[in-house]
C-alpha cells in the first residue's frame, strides 16, 4: 500500500477494539459463505418481518480517551465519604496484590465458569479454598461456592429450610434484627411460595409453628446474643435453625454451627472486596452434611482423574436447574466466583491470625468510640458488641448526621431518635474522632486504653483456617507465585476463544475494567444519602436510557445481579401486574421445550404452574401447540417464556404469532435476552411482542463472567409493566427487592456504560453483523464434517450454531464428552455441550474473534472429525485412540507411551500452539468417583503429597 503524508485515512478504532475481523477478512469469509456483502447475510439471515424500522442512534462513538476522560468527570460527581452505616457493607481493605492479580487480572476476570474441569483447576482449588474458609468460620461442614448477595442467601435459606424440615408447616420466622434488605428479600421470596413470613423478637419465636427460623448474628443494630436455645427448640419441633453471621465476627465470636444451627449465610464482602454501591460481593451458604443434596448454588469437590491423581470439579450438578428444570432446588446459576476468589485469598494472605488481628482491633476502637461517647452522657446500646453501636440522640438525631457528613462522615438514621455507627476495618483513630466531633464531643483517640465488649460466654473456642493454605508465606512474593500458578491451570479468554453458545463469551476491554477500580465506584455505600452519588445516578440513568433505546423497552429496572435472577423479577413484575388488574389467578405459564433450565425454575419460584410446549421438526416453537396450550389454559395464562433468537440458534419468523396468540388469551410475553447479541441495533424484543426481558451485561454488554459471575441481569419493561418493578425498603417502591442493594451490583455498571460509549449505536449494530457473520462462517466451514443441526429458510443460522455429534456414538462409539476434551489439546475451551439438546455442541464464536482464530477452531474440530473417521473405518482402536484419552498432559508427553499414536499426534493436534501451548494440569476427570467421593473442603496436606508421588 502506498500514500502520501497528506492523505487522509479513516480508521474505525471502537469496531476493531471489539470487532474481531478486519474489512479484509470479511471480505474472504463472506466468500466462503456465500453471501456478497454483511448486510445481505443479515438480510438473509434475519427475516425482515423482525428488523427494527430505525438505527439506532444515540451520538458518536467516543474514543478510549474521551471515555475515560468522561467517565472520570461522572465519577468525580459522586461524594465519597466515609460511611460507617454498616447494615452489612463495609469498608475494607483489598491487599493490593490481590487487586492486580485477581480482580484486575484477566486470566482470573475473563474464565468461564468451570464445567469444563480439566481446565478451571486453578479456579476450583480458589473456590475450594472458600467453601474450606466458610465452613471452618461457621463450623459446618459443608459449603458451596458462593451466592449472590447476602439477601438473597437469605431467601435461598428459607427455601433450602422448608425442603428440609421434617415439619409441614407453612410459617418462617425472620429474626426483626436482620438487615431491612434481608427481610425485605425474604419478604418478597416467600410471598408467591405461599410461605408466611412471621417478623419478630427471638424472645417470641414459637418453634411449633413454624418449619424454620432465620438469626442475624450480630443484629443490624450491633446485639449480640446466643441462639442455641432457639434452635434447639426449633430441633425439637423438627423445624430449621438458620443463622446470618458477619464471618469477620466468626474469628472471634462463637460459630453457628457450635449453636446447633442447620444452615449458615452472610456476605464475605468485608474480607477485601470492595463495597462498590451495593456489589458485586459473594454471599456464602454453609449446613450440616445431611442436608447438601438440598443446598442450592455449586459445589466444588475432589475428585480424580484418569490416572489416578487428584482434581477438582463441580460436584452434584444433578442439584442444578439445568437438569431438574421446574423441580430445581433453586434457579440459581450465577455464583460470583471472582468475588469468592478475591475472599478465598485475603483470607490466603492473611491467615487465621491475621483475620483475628484485624477483627480485634475493629472491635477495640468501637469499644473506645463507645466509652468516649457515655462518657459525654449518651446511652449506647448494646452493651456488648463487635463493630456496631446505636446511640439514642432523642431530638438531635437530624444535627448529629448533619454534622457528621460535615466531618465527612455517614451514620445510619435508626428510628427517629437513634443513631447507627459501624466501625470496619479503615477506621483510624481519626475516624473516632471525627464521629465524636459529630456529636459535640472533642476528644483524643489515644487518651483511652484498649478494652473489649465482647459476650464473655460467646467468645469462640475452636479453631479456625488449620489446613496448612492458610498458612502459607505471605510474603508477596509467594502469593504472587501462588496466584499465578492457579491462573496457569486455566484456559481463560486471555489464552483462546470460548466458542460457547448462549453463553457469549466476548471481548471485556481493558479500558471498560479501569473504571471499576477508581475509588469513586468502588468506595460508595449502597445506601450513602442520594446527594452523595450524582454520578452514580447519572450513569445509571444514561445507561438505562440507551438500554431502553437499544431493546425497544420503556423503562429499565437494574436491581437483579443476575440473568436467573433477572428473569425471576420480570416474572414478579408479570404477576404483580396481573394482580393490579384482579386477575391474579393466572400462574400458567408456557414454555418451550428448547428453553433455557432457568426460565421453568423461575416460574416456579413465582409459584406458577409450568405447561411445556413442543418443537417442530426445524427446532422452532410449535406454533400450533402453542396456540392450543394457550386457548385451554385462557382463564389461567399470566406469561410465555420464549428466547430469541432461538436456542436453537435461528430467527424464527413466527414470533410475532406467538406474541400475539399470548396476549389474545390474557397473557403477557417474557423474552429471555440471553441471545441479545445477535439482535442490538437490527431488532428490538420489545417491538416484537415482548412484554419484559432480562438483559445479561454479563454477555452482550463485556462485562465478564469472571468464572462463574459477577453477573448482572436488569429488566427492561413496557410502560404498563413500569410501577412493579422491584421496589427496596431504602429507595421505596410499590413492590417488594430481590436483591441486598436497591442497583443490584452496580460497581461493575461502568464496563457496560463504557462499552456502549465506545461503541456507538453504529458500532453496536456493526457488532451484531460480525456476529452473525462468524456463527455463519464456523457453520459453513464444518459442514459436510458435521451436521448443522438447525436452520433458518434460507440456509442461514444466527449467531451460534449447533453440531451434532450424536451420529458418531454408533459410528464409532465417540460421545460428545470425547469431543469436547480432545478440543482441549488444541487449546480451546468446548462448546455449550449437550444443550439445547443432547449429544451435540453449541458454538458461539461472538463477533469478538478473529478470521485465525476462527480458522484454528474449525482447523482443530476437521481434525477430530479425521480421528473419527480413522475409528470409523478401522484404522485406529475404538477404545485405544487420541479422543478417549484426552485431554493429554505434559506428563503424558514425557512418561512411557504404549499408545497406538504419536505423541505428537496426541499432545500437538491441529489448533495446538507449538511454543506456548496450553497444557491441562489433570487428565479427564472422573465425575462418578467424585459424588461417590464427595469431599468438598481443601484435603490434608499428606494427600497432595500422595498424588504428586
Amino acid at each position: 500500500m502506498t500514500f502520501k503524508p497528506t492523505d487522509y485515512l479513516p480508521y474505525d478504532f471502537a469496531n476493531r477494539r471489539h470487532i474481531g475481523p478486519s474489512p479484509d477478512e470479511m471480505g474472504k469469509m463472506l466468500e466462503v459463505i456465500g453471501a456478497d456483502s454483511l448486510d445481505a447475510l443479515v438480510e438473509d439471515t434475519m427475516p425482515e418481518s423482525i428488523r427494527q424500522k430505525a438505527p439506532l442512534e444515540f451520538g458518536r462513538p467516543m474514543s478510549e480517551r474521551e471515555v475515560l476522560r468522561h467517565m472520570r468527570e461522572v465519577a468525580e460527581k459522586n461524594d465519597v465519604l466515609t460511611s460507617l452505616i454498616g447494615q452489612g457493607y463495609y469498608g475494607t481493605v483489598t491487599p493490593p496484590a490481590i487487586q492486580r492479580n485477581i480482580l484486575e487480572n484477566p486470566a482470573w476476570y475473563t474464565a468461564y465458569t468451570p464445567y469444563q474441569p480439566e481446565i478451571s483447576q486453578g479456579r476450583l482449588e480458589a473456590l475450594l479454598n472458600y467453601q474450606t474458609m466458610v465452613s471452618d468460620l461457621t463450623g459446618l461442614e459443608v459449603a458451596n461456592a458462593s451466592l449472590l448477595d447476602e439477601s438473597t442467601a437469605c431467601a435461598e435459606a428459607m427455601t433450602m429450610a422448608q425442603r428440609v424440615s421434617k415439619t409441614k408447616v407453612k410459617a418462617f420466622f425472620v429474626d426483626e434484627n436482620c438487615h431491612p434488605q434481608n427481610i425485605g428479600v425474604m419478604q418478597t421470596r416467600a410471598a408467591p411460595l405461599g410461605i408466611e413470613v412471621i417478623v419478630g423478637n427471638p424472645d417470641d419465636l414459637e418453634a411449633d409453628k413454624v418449619f424454620g427460623a432465620i438469626f442475624q448474628y450480630p443484629g443490624t443494630h450491633g446485639h449480640v446474643r446466643d441462639f442455641t436455645a432457639e434452635i434447639e427448640a426449633l430441633h425439637a419441633n423438627k423445624a430449621i435453625g438458620v443463622v446470618v453471621a458477619d464471618p469477620l465476627a466468626l474469628t472471634l465470636l462463637k460459630e453457628p454451627g457450635a449453636m446447633g444451627a442447620d444452615i449458615a449465610v452472610g456476605s464475605t464482602q468485608r474480607f477485601g472486596v470492595p463495597v462498590g454501591y451495593g456489589g458485586p460481593h459473594a454471599a456464602y451458604m454453609s449446613c450440616k452434611d445431611a442436608y447438601k443434596r438440598s443446598m442450592p448454588g455449586r459445589i466444588i469437590g475432589v475428585s480424580i482423574d484418569a490416572q489416578g491423581n487428584r482434581a477438582y470439579r463441580l460436584s452434584l450438578q444433578t442439584r442444578e436447574q439445568h437438569i431438574r428444570r421446574e423441580k430445581a432446588n433453586s434457579n440459581v446459576c450465577t455464583a460470583q466466583a471472582l468475588l469468592a476468589v478475591m475472599a478465598s485469598m485475603y483470607a490466603v494472605f492473611h491467615g487465621p491470625e491475621g483475620l483475628q488481628a484485624i477483627a480485634q482491633r475493629i472491635h477495640r476502637k468501637t469499644a473506645r468510640l463507645a466509652k468516649g461517647l457515655e462518657d459525654a452522657g449518651f446511652t449506647v446500646e448494646p452493651g456488648v458488641f463487635f463493630d456496631t453501636i446505636t446511640v439514642d440522640v432523642g431530638l438531635l438525631q437530624r444535627g448529629v448526621l448533619q454534622h457528621a457528613v460535615q466531618e465527612g462522615i455517614n451514620l445510619r438514621k435508626v428510628g427517629k431518635t437513634k443513631v447507627g455507627i459501624s466501625l470496619d476495618e479503615t477506621a483510624r483513630s481519626q475516624t473516632i474522632e471525627a464521629v465524636w466531633r459529630a456529636f459535640g464531643i472533642v476528644q483524643e483517640d489515644e487518651d483511652y486504653t484498649p478494652e473489649y465488649r465482647l459476650p464473655e460466654k460467646l467468645l469462640r473456642e475452636t479453631s479456625y483456617l488449620d489446613h496448612p493454605i492458610f498458612h502459607m508465606n505471605r510474603a508477596e512474593t509467594e502469593m504472587m507465585r501462588y496466584m499465578r500458578r492457579l491462573a496457569d491451570r486455566d484456559l481463560a479468554l486471555d489464552r483462546a476463544m470460548i466458542p460457547l453458545g448462549s453463553c457469549t463469551m466476548k471481548l471485556n476491554a481493558a479500558v471498560e475494567m479501569m473504571p471499576v477500580s477508581w475509588e469513586e465506584f468502588s468506595n460508595m455505600h449502597p445506601f450513602a444519602p442520594k446527594d452523595q452519588v450524582a454520578g452514580y445516578t447519572h450513569m445509571i440513568d444514561d445507561l438505562s436510557d440507551k438500554l431502553c433505546q437499544i431493546t425497544g423497552y420503556d423503562a429499565i429496572s437494574m436491581q437483579s445481579n443476575s440473568g436467573a435472577q433477572g428473569e425471576y423479577a420480570g416474572l414478579l413484575t408479570i404477576a404483580a401486574y396481573h394482580r393490579s388488574q384482579g386477575e391474579g389467578h393466572r400462574n400458567v405459564c408456557l414454555i418451550p421445550m428448547s428453553a433455557h433450565g432457568t426460565n421453568p425454575a423461575s416460574a416456579q419460584m413465582v409459584g406458577w404452574k409450568v405447561v411445556a410446549v413442543k418443537t417442530a421438526e426445524n427446532g422452532d416453537i410449535d406454533v400450533e401447540d402453542f396456540r392450543a396450550k394457550a386457548e385451554k389454559h385462557a382463564e389461567n395464562l399470566a406469561a410465555c417464556m420464549i428466547t430469541y433468537p432461538s436456542t436453537h440458534g435461528v430467527f424464527e419468523d413466527t414470533v410475532h404469532e406467538i406474541c400475539g396468540i399470548t396476549h389474545e388469551f390474557g397473557g403477557q410475553v417474557y423474552i429471555d435476552g440471553a441471545n441479545l447479541n445477535a439482535m442490538v441495533g437490527l431488532s428490538r424484543p420489545g417491538d416484537l411482542g415482548g412484554d419484559v426481558s432480562h438483559l445479561n451485561l454479563h454477555k452482550t454488554f463485556c462485562i465478564p463472567h469472571g468464572g462463574g459471575g459477577p453477573g448482572m441481569g436488569p429488566i427492561g419493561v413496557k410502560a404498563h409493566l413500569t410501577q412493579h418493578l422491584p421496589g427496596h425498603p431504602e429507595t421505596g417502591g410499590q413492590e417488594g427487592p430481590v436483591s441486598a442493594a436497591p442497583f443490584g451490583s452496580p460497581s461493575i455498571l461502568p464496563i457496560s456504560w463504557a462499552y456502549v460509549l465506545l461503541m456507538g449505536g453504529e458500532g453496536l449494530t456493526q457488532a451484531t453483523r460480525v456476529a452473525i457473520l462468524n456463527g455463519n462462517y464456523i457453520a459453513k466451514r464444518l459442514e459436510g464434517a458435521f451436521d448443522i443441526l438447525y436452520k433458518g429458510p434460507t440456509g442461514r443460522v444466527a449467531h451460534e450454531c449447533i453440531i451434532d455429534t450424536r451420529p458418531f456414538a454408533d459410528s464409532a462409539g465417540v460421545t460428545v464428552d470425547d469431543i469436547a476434551k480432545r478440543l482441549v489439546d488444541s487449546g480451546f475451551h468446548a462448546p455449550t455441550m449437550s444443550w439445547p439438546v443432547a449429544g451435540t455442541l453449541m458454538v458461539e464464536p461472538t463477533e469478538s474473534e478473529n478470521k485465525a482464530e476462527l480458522d484454528r477452531f474449525c482447523d482443530a474440530m476437521l481434525s477430530i472429525r479425521e480421528e473419527i473417521r480413522d475409528i470409523e473405518e478401522g484404522r485406529i482402536d475404538a477404545e485405544n485412540n487420541p479422543l478417549k484419552h484426552a485431554p493429554h498432559t505434559m506428563e503424558d508427553l514425557v512418561k512411557d507411551w504404549d499408545r497406538p499414536y504419536t505423541r505428537e499426534q496426541g499432545c500437538f493436534p491441529p489448533g495446538a500452539f507449538r511454543v506456548d501451548k496450553y497444557w491441562p494440569p489433570v487428565n479427564r476427570v472422573d465425575n462418578a468417583w467424585g459424588d461417590r467421593n464427595l469431599v468438598c473442603i481443601c484435603p490434608p496436606m499428606d494427600d497432595y503429597a500422595d498424588a504428586a508421588e
